[in-house]
């Protein structure tokens, strides 16, 4: 479900697949945690079909951690069905949010 690659210097890009829900979130808090002391997280959600409650708190709690040590938590890729859950919730707000990991990449203020 996880997948790593390389950005910047102190981003990492986590490109997350199929549905991210109580039962498959374990992947992603693992590489959240594998990837603690990045000062970006860029996460890729074009492969995303799914994201429930679990999936969407992991990114919230992973977003305050990383912003009370001057770090960031980006979105890039949402599909439809995804981005509906963060704008129901409000999620969309807080993140910032790309069209594509390149373009968050290419982000040159982030």
């Amino acid at each position: 479900m996880v997948n790593r690659r390389g950005g910047r210097p102190g981003t990492v890009v986590l490109a997350l697949d199929g549905e991210l829900e109580h039962d498959t979130v374990a992947p992603l808090r693992d590489a959240l945690k594998e990837n603690a002391a990045a000062v970006r997280v860029v996460v890729d959600c074009t492969g995303l079909r799914f994201c429930d409650s679990t999936g969407l708190n992991v990114l919230l709690r992973t977003r305050l951690r990383m912003l009370a040590r001057g770090g960031h938590v980006d979105l890039a890729g949402l599909r439809p069905p995804v981005r509906r859950i963060f704008e129901i919730t409000g999620a969309l707000q807080v993140f910032r949010v790309y069209a594509d990991a390149d373009a968050a990449l290419a982000d040159a203020d982030a």
